[in-house]
Order: structure tokens, then sequence, then C-alpha cells
């Protein structure tokens, strides 16, 4: 395959016959697999729904999952990776991110009215993307056959047609009824969207291949579809940063298997939720995440209460479980407490919403680990962060992403120093209970490793986690290579 010459930019787009098919994996594959060939390749998601974001080069923010393909294809992350981001804010309503920035909070009925107009901003980010580069792999939200939602669809087939590009179709083989997943999907579409199915990839596949190829025949048969692959399980998925809330059900564990034990209730409106990654990646470290109605084990060395897309609520839900009280004793008992962004508010003496940006106006009673208070206001801080812990004197970089101002005799004593010379965080006197807002710290390894060592004096690792990160971005390549037809994949894209 040599890298295309032309002015005009290929895309292919991939639809799942359902949600949780493995699309963001996959696309995050293809990127570095098409970099890897030589191929200058962007991501794009029309619309993604997801409280774990990332903070891009513009100062607005996306999905983590296109965060990490652009990092497969290393570039910069850019909000017109993802034009529209739905981070959920209740049950029935979410904060509508539209090329970075806060555009509304809507129900979910007022969200649809909203589509229609959100699809020119939608087109415009898609071809801005496609102009920096040679590939835009497209990744859908969903199911591609969800027709109850069809009208003003944006984030599969809405999108497709009103960008013309080719589309394959993702099965899930591991949740059973794949060949019904595709088949019904074809059926379901109408005759202008079938037109653009392109193929489909079988994801997840354990066993022996050969046991498919009947399958394959039949799926040709009801629908003239070819497949362009059947993936076998990748278990090394582990490894990445995850995006969905449902990738933290694989962290629950009573006990610790490692030397250090990280204990985190799972908050309702858990947020930027990739803090953990890192510390999963230490052999020795177990995180452990605690569900509604179960204790918080008194063994653990640190309980690190995370971000929150809306901190009042998660507050009272904390208090709910009976976690205020475990958190309590667990400080009296001179173990660890962190709370990072949403969480840092929690352990404040008092959040206070003014304006009602999570609700009603009101203010709340916080756990009053740390003596601090916040205010909650509209305007919203997304920017990237670098600077050093003052404790170790080690580096940290990362990025801030909330709704408020906390201040405080406890910010006297602060965490990190800023390279533009702010300070940033609060602790206790003793160092016992401290928080911050700034995410993604643990990603730095010397300061993981010095924060670690505090933990248990005398500890040593190697970790690296970026490295690690990039190493199975490769390894995943390298996967879908041996076991997809990238060839004809990228004949298709048009």
């Amino acid at each position: 395959m040599s890298k295309k010459t032309t002015n005009h930019t290929r895309a292919l787009m991939f639809q799942g016959t359902g949600s949780d098919v493995g699309k963001s994996l996959l696309v995050a594959g293809l990127c570095r697999a098409f970099k890897q060939r030589g191929i200058k390749v962007r991501p794009f998601k029309p619309q993604n729904m997801s409280n774990n974001a990332a903070v891009t080069c513009e100062g607005g923010e996306i999905g983590r999952a296109q965060a990490l393909q652009a990092k497969a294809c290393g570039v910069e992350p850019s909000i017109h990776m993802n034009p529209v981001l739905l981070k959920p804010e209740s049950e029935t309503g979410a904060q509508v991110i539209v090329q970075g920035k806060r555009e509304a909070t809507l129900k979910a009925k007022d969200y649809h009215t909203l589509k229609p107009k959100l699809l020119e901003r939608v087109l415009e980010s898609f071809y801005h993307t496609a102009g920096l580069c040679d590939l835009v792999l497209v990744e859908g939200a969903g199911s591609a056959a969800e027709v109850n939602l069809r009208e003003s669809d944006i984030a599969n087939m809405g999108f497709a047609l009103a960008a013309n590009v080719p589309v394959v179709l993702v099965g899930d083989i591991d949740r059973g009824g794949v060949i019904a997943s595709i088949v019904g999907t074809d059926q379901l579409l109408d005759k202008v969207e079938r037109d653009l199915l392109a193929g489909y990839v079988i994801n997840k596949f354990r066993g022996d291949p050969s046991l498919f190829v009947s399958a394959d025949k039949i799926i040709n048969k009801k629908t003239g579809l070819s497949s362009f692959g059947l993936v076998p399980y990748f278990p090394d998925a582990r490894l990445l940063p995850k995006e969905d809330a449902m990738a933290l059900d694989a962290q629950k564990n009573d006990t610790a298997s490692g030397d250090i034990f990280i204990v985190v209730p799972r908050l309702s409106r858990i947020a930027n939720f990739d803090d953990l990654d890192p510390l999963s990646a230490e052999p020795d470290v177990t995180v452990t995440v605690v569900e509604a109605g179960d204790p918080l084990p008194c063994s653990a060395d640190l309980i690190l209460i995370p971000g929150t897309k809306s901190t009042m609520a998660d507050l009272e839900y904390l208090r709910a479980q009976g976690w205020d009280i475990d958190i309590a004793a667990h400080a009296r008992r001179g173990g660890l407490v962190v709370g990072l962004c949403g969480g840092y508010q929690i352990l404040g003496k008092r959040i206070s919403d003014p304006n009602g940006i999570e609700g009603d106006i009101g203010e709340s009673e916080g756990l009053g680990l740390l003596d601090v208070e916040t205010i909650l206001s509209n305007n919203k801080t997304l920017e990237t962060i670098s600077g050093i812990d003052l404790g170790s004197g080690e580096k940290v970089h990362g990025y801030e992403m909330h709704l408020g101002l906390t201040e405080g005799p406890d910010r006297a004593n602060p965490w990190f120093r800023l390279d533009d010379k702010r300070t940033e965080g609060a602790m206790t006197s003793d160092c016992q209970v401290m928080g911050s807002y700034l995410h993604g710290i643990f990603s730095a390894d010397n300061f993981r490793q010095a924060f670690l060592a505090g933990l248990r004096l005398g500890r040593a690792s190697t970790t690296a986690y970026d490295l690690r990160v990039e190493k199975t971005l490769d390894d995943l390549a390298e996967h879908l290579e041996e076991n997809m037809d990238l060839e004809a994949l990228y004949n298709k894209a048009l």
C-alpha cells in the first residue's frame, strides 16, 4: 500500500451492531497500523457520550477514546476529532460539549431537537480533520440500526450519508448472536444506507477460526457483505486507558493481591477516572473500585475519591452509602486520603452552588477533612498543566477540567507548584489528607514512584506507563495486521 498522493482524502466509518463491540479499540489499532504504513491518518467520532474526557491542544475537551486514537496516530488531540461530546449529569440529562466548549445542559428530548443544527458543526469538524490527512477513520456510537433514533441522527448513518462515507459493521462475537446482529442490522437499514455498507468485521473471537467459515458464507448470502477479518480477542486491551465506566467493573476486589491496596468509591457520576490507569499498571498495586452498598475496606492504604460530573449529588450519594463514615475512620487510623477534582471539592468543609450550576441553588457540607471551601461557577477551567510535587520535587503533568474555585487555610499547604509559579491543591498539616484539581498526575513515572514509596518505604519500581501504552498500541496494530485485510479496507475508503 503506497501513501496516497492525490488531493482527495479517504474516509471509512466503523459502526457497531450494538454498544461495547470494541469500535474504539479497533479504530485505535487501525490508526496505529495505517500510521506504520506511512499513511497520515486521523480519528473522528461525530458524537460521543462519556464523562471521561481529555483536554485538547485548543483548550477544549473531547472523549478520551479519541485522545487515545490521536496518540495512536502520533498527533495531538483536537476538538475537531470529536465535535459533539455528551457528558451525562442525570438519568435523563447531559452537558452538551460542541467543538470543545460547553454549549448547554439538556434533557434527552431537547437534545434530539438540537441535533439537526449540530450536523453542520459536525461536518465542519470532519472536513477540517480530513484536510490534515490522507485517511480519516470514523467511529460511530451505539448501534447502526437504532431506527427509533434515526431521524436527525448525527452519530451513525445520518453522518455517513451526509459525508458520503462507506461503513464497516463491527460485530462482537464474545456476547453471542453475532450472525443475527450483522444480518439484522443490514435488514433494518434503508436501501440508501445499505448501499454505504462496505463489509463487516467480527471482533473479540475466541477459539478455532475455521469454525466461523460457514458463518461468513451465511452472512454473505443474507446480506451480500464480505468480511474484512475475524479479530481474535485482544487481552492486552486492559493495558490501555479506559473510557467507559463499565471498564471499572473489572476492578472489583475485596482484598489486595499487591503490596499496596488502593480503594476507590465508585461515585454515581464518576468522571475522568483515567487517574486510576497508571496506578493499576503497577504490579504491586491493587486498585479496587467499591460499588454502592459495600463498605470501603478498612485494610486500604489509600482511599482515593475520584472526579465526578456532579459534585454535590455525588457527595449526597457518598453519604448514602455510609462511605463518609468509612473515610473518616480511615483518616483517624492514619490512612492516606486523596481527592482529585470533584473528590477534592468533596473533602472540603463546604460546596456552594449560588448559580444552580448542578441543579438547585444551594450549598452542602463537605466531609470536612480539608479546611477549604468550594464555590461552583459557570467558568470552566480547561487546560493542560505541568509543575512539580512540592513533597518529592518530582515533575508532574496533567490537566484541569472543572467548574469552581476552592480556597481556604489548607491551601497554604499546597500539593504542587505549577510552571507558572501558581500553587495547586491543599493538604492537612500532617499530609494525611490531600486534594488537587490536577488529573493525569500519576502518569508521570517518577512522581508516581515517589508517591507510592510514601506508602511503602523502600519500594522501587521500573514501570514506564506511557511507554507501556505505546507498546500496547504497537502490539494492537500488529494484531490487526495479522487478522484483517487492511489493503481491502483502504481500497474501500472513499
